[in-house]
């Protein structure tokens, strides 16, 4: 035991386990695992060598070195306000953010000393250049147009740099307050106008509405007047032509009645007395028992005797029995 105890602290054993330790050491740092969206810059003897994708590498040690991680995943970065001018010399604070992806590591890593702060500065350059070019106005209301110009820019000047630009967005712009309040004022007279506008078309639009309801009453009053009118003459026509009929009916018949009594006497074979009675009830009816006096004309005889002439010619004319 106490051989044991004396070989494991002798310094042969622990200089072996130190070389052993060393050796793992160097061998694990000689191992690198690259992760999902990640890139390895890889240098030998300060020189680029070559770059490391997603995987396990090994490398050599003291002669290859990692010079640098990359990520290769879309990044966002928020630059402070940049101070620009209008071409109406109005100055205005813009914050601007830039979505971009690293697509060449290799350029990324050797192509500009800092990246970022190349982005910001060529950023606010190309800004201060488009606002320009801009006045107030078209500056507020053409972001997607400011947007594209630098996306346009930045992604032309960044890809020397293994970089693209793949959005930019104007996060804020603030005009001095005294132009803001100027704005809202422009802004509230601007809705107060549209309101009265819209009021007054209203307005019209009730009156167009009414004068036609207006026109289309009159129109189905005289229609209502007409219709009734024509069925009024139609009443009335159907009413004349009833007592026409009536009227008709009636002569017709009175007509039949006289020739029923003609017939009736010429069967009867009637005498001169009998005629000259008939005569006389007849102008009794004509009196209507209303008269006190009634008067007989002279030739009452004559006519008398004239009927019983007629009476016996139509005896003799007709055929025996």
């Amino acid at each position: 035991m106490s051989m044991l105890a004396a070989s494991i602290l002798s310094p042969q054993f622990i200089a072996g386990v130190i070389i052993v330790i060393v050796i793992l050491c160097i061998i694990g740092s000689c191992i690198r695992i690259v992760p999902q969206a990640h890139a390895v810059i890889v240098e030998r003897l300060g020189g680029y060598l070559t770059t490391w994708s997603v995987g396990v590498h090994i490398k050599m040690p003291f002669v290859d070195h990692v010079a640098r991680n990359v990520i290769l995943k879309e990044q966002v970065v928020d630059f402070d306000p940049q101070p620009v001018i209008t071409k109406d010399n109005v100055t205005m604070l813009i914050d601007t953010v830039v979505f971009y992806q690293i697509t060449d590591p290799k350029l990324y890593a050797y192509g500009v000393e800092n990246p970022l702060m190349a982005i910001e500065n060529l950023t606010a350059t190309t800004l201060r250049n488009i606002i320009g070019e801009m006045e107030l106005d078209e500056t507020l209301t053409s972001r997607e147009t400011i947007n594209t110009k630098m996306r346009s820019s930045l992604d032309e000047a960044t890809d020397p740099w293994g970089i693209k630009v793949n959005r930019v967005e104007l996060k804020n712009i603030a005009p001095p307050s005294d132009i803001q309040n100027s704005m809202e004022k422009q802004a509230k007279a601007e809705r107060d106008k549209r309101a009265a506008i819209l009021s007054a078309e209203g307005e019209k639009q009730s009156a167009i509405l009414r004068a036609e309801g207006k026109k289309q009453s009159a129109i189905l009053d005289a229609e209502a007047e007409k219709q009734a009118a024509i069925l009024r003459a139609e009443a009335k026509k159907e009413a004349m032509l009833r007592e026409a009929e009536g009227e008709a009916e009636a002569i017709r018949r009175v007509s039949q009645a006289k020739a029923d009594g003609i017939a009736y006497i010429k069967e009867a074979k009637a005498d001169a007395a009998v005629l000259q009675i008939k005569s006389m009830e007849a102008f009794e009816k004509a009196a209507d028992g209303k008269a006190t006096k009634i008067i007989v004309p002279s030739n009452l005889a004559s006519i008398a005797g004239t009927l019983t002439a007629l009476s016996e010619t139509v005896q003799k004319d007709a055929p025996e029995s």
